[in-house]
Order: C-alpha cells, then structure tokens, then sequence
C-alpha cells in the first residue's frame, strides 16, 4: 500500500460508484472511510503509518466544506467508532471545527476545512508525495 492513498478526489468518485477502498483496510478503516465517503467528505487521504510511528496504525485525513459540514463529520465518526466498540475517543478541536482530531487507537483522524488543511498541509510531513492534490483524470 502507498504511503498516502487517495480515496477519492474532490469532486468525489464517478457517478454510481462507491470510493474504493484500499486494499488490506482494517474492519475500523473501513468502516471510516464508508462513513466519511457517505457524509460527502472531501479529499479523503489514508496514510500508512505502520513501521513510521508508534502513536496510530493508520491517519485518515479529509476535508469538509465549512464549520458545520466538520463538525457534523466528527459528530458521525464519532457514532461509528461507539458502534465499534471504541466507547468514547478522544476528540480535540470539536468547538472551531476548523480542525477536528479523533483518536481511535491504531486511526487517528483529521477533519480539516479545507483552507485550513491546505495551510497545515500534514500529508507532506509523512510523505515527500502529495499525490491527493493532483487531479487524477490529468
């Protein structure tokens, strides 16, 4: 798996198609990636972090379209990693939404409104390629 895949682009997948989700994702990265994919998150990045850090498994990082479409993101995930049996995670960041962290154990998960993102730009910290910023019909 690369070390940043993307998801899909910012327009989303095709029309009629669910995102494809990477091979070899966990039953919890699934289940995220799904959640945030039906939610209409945009630019959603999975980052393997196996054998790079020892605080998470996997990052996921997406963005929502303003304040409340963050927040509203987070509010979900949030639903689903209890439905998982995660209880309550951690969440940092809920009153702005600006940026919003959700720490699950092996997934850590970014929600970022996408001016925010872009300035923060934290995919490039974990890889030299930041291959989710260019269209992929190019």
């Amino acid at each position: 798996m690369d070390p940043i895949e993307p998801i899909h682009s910012e327009d989303g997948p095709p029309s009629g198609h669910e995102a494809p989700l990477p091979v070899g994702a966990t039953a919890l990265e699934t289940a995220i990636l799904s959640r945030l994919d039906d939610d209409k998150a945009q630019d959603i990045v999975l980052i393997d972090l196996k054998g790079k850090s020892p605080m998470a498994d996997t990052m996921i990082v997406a963005s929502g379209r303003s304040h409340r479409h963050v927040g509203a993101l987070a509010d979900h995930l949030q639903r689903t990693l209890k439905e998982h049996g995660l209880g309550k995670v951690k969440v940092s960041g809920l009153p702005h939404c600006d940026w919003v962290l959700l720490d699950a154990g092996d997934v850590i998960v970014h929600l970022f409104r996408p001016e925010v993102r872009s300035f923060y730009n934290i995919e490039k910290i974990w890889s030299v390629d930041s291959g989710h910023r260019v269209d992929a019909r190019a």
